[in-house]
C-alpha cells in the first residue's frame, strides 16, 4: 500500500486536472467518441505508471479480434489490473466495476468517460440489467473487460474459482472471449515498496462462438480458467502456481518484495 499512498500524494496536481476534465466530459459524453474518452483514460494510465515507477510487458496483442466486440476475462490480482489491460489495450474498450469500488476518485471518473458499468452485488435485478446491457453493447461492437472472479484479496500470481454467471453476457452476444492471465500484477499496490516493478499482461487466443456453444457457462467459465494458468504456468517457468492465497501477511509481501530484488540484483551483477 506505499505505492499507492505516494502515488497519490506526488500525483496530487495531475489528479486535480484528470478529474476536473473528466467530470467535465462525464457531463457531455454526447459530444465526445469512444476514442477521444479512451484517449484520456489511457493518459492517466500511463501516468500513474510513471509515477509509481511501474512497467508493464504486453504479449498477444495479435490474438486480439480485430473486427467487433468481445469481452476479455482477465485473473484478479488488485487494483492495477483493470490500468495494466487499458494501457496495453490499444482500441478502445471499457470496464465492469463493483459499485462500491467504482466511487473512488479516480475510478469513478474513469468509469464515467469509459461508459463502464458499476455493477451492484447485492441486487440481482441490477446485475440483470448489467448483463443485458453488456450484451447489447457487445453486440454493436464495444469491448469490456469482466473480471470473473469478483473480486480479489492477496490472490498474488494464484486464480481463484471464475464464477460462470460472469460469462452470460458473451454467450448471449454470441462474441468472442479473450482469456487475459494477469501476472505480478498484485505487486505495485500491496507490496510496501517504493522500488521499480514489472507486471505482465498476456492476451490469450479468444474462443470463438463456434468453439463454446455447446458448453454451459460453468464449462466456458473452466476452460478460460485454465487457459490463464496454464499461460502463468509457461511464463513464469513452474509446474504450479502459488497454493498461499488468503494467509498472506503484509510482512510476508514486504520479505517476498526484498528477495525478489536481491535476486534482480544478482541477476544484473552476473550480466
Amino acid at each position: 500500500m506505499l505505492r499507492f499512498y505516494y502515488v497519490i500524494i506526488i500525483s496530487i496536481p495531475f489528479i486535480i486536472y484528470y478529474i476536473t476534465r473528466m467530470r467535465f466530459m462525464m457531463r457531455r459524453l454526447d459530444r465526445y467518441t469512444d476514442e477521444q474518452c479512451y484517449r484520456v483514460a489511457r493518459g492517466i494510465c500511463r501516468q500513474v505508471m510513471i509515477n509509481a515507477r511501474i512497467r508493464t510487458k504486453i504479449f498477444g496483442t495479435e490474438n486480439l479480434p480485430e473486427e467487433g466486440g468481445y469481452v476479455m476475462y482477465p485473473n484478479h490480482q488488485g487494483k492495477f489490473d483493470a490500468l495494466g489491460i487499458i494501457y496495453s489495450h490499444k482500441k478502445p474498450c471499457t470496464v465492469v466495476m463493483d459499485e462500491k469500488r467504482s466511487h473512488m476518485p479516480i475510478a469513478n471518473e474513469v468509469i464515467g468517460v469509459l461508459r463502464g458499468i458499476r455493477l451492484d452485488k447485492t441486487d440481482m435485478r441490477s446485475q440483470v440489467e448489467s448483463i443485458k446491457r453488456i450484451t447489447a453493447e457487445v453486440k454493436e461492437g464495444r469491448k469490456y473487460i469482466l473480471f470473473p472472479e469478483g473480486g480479489y484479496y492477496h490472490n498474488r500470481n494464484n486464480v481463484q474459482e471464475f464464477m460462470p454467471g460472469a460469462f452470460k453476457a458473451a454467450v448471449q452476444a454470441k462474441s468472442p472471449i479473450v482469456p487475459i492471465a494477469l501476472i505480478d500484477s498484485y505487486k505495485p499496490f500491496e507490496l510496501n515498496s517504493l522500488r521499480k516493478v514489472t507486471t505482465q499482461v498476456h492476451f490469450l487466443k479468444p474462443l470463438y462462438y463456434d468453439e463454446y456453444k455447446d458448453m454451459n457457462t460453468r464449462q466456458i467459465a473452466a476452460e478460460v480458467r485454465q487457459r490463464i494458468i496454464d499461460a502463468m504456468k509457461e511464463a513464469l517457468g513452474v509446474k504450479d502456481l502459488d497454493k498461499e492465497t488468503f494467509e498472506v501477511t503484509e510482512k510476508d509481501l514486504r520479505q517476498e518484495n526484498k528477495e525478489t530484488w536481491k535476486h534482480g540484483e544478482q541477476r544484473q551483477e552476473e550480466l
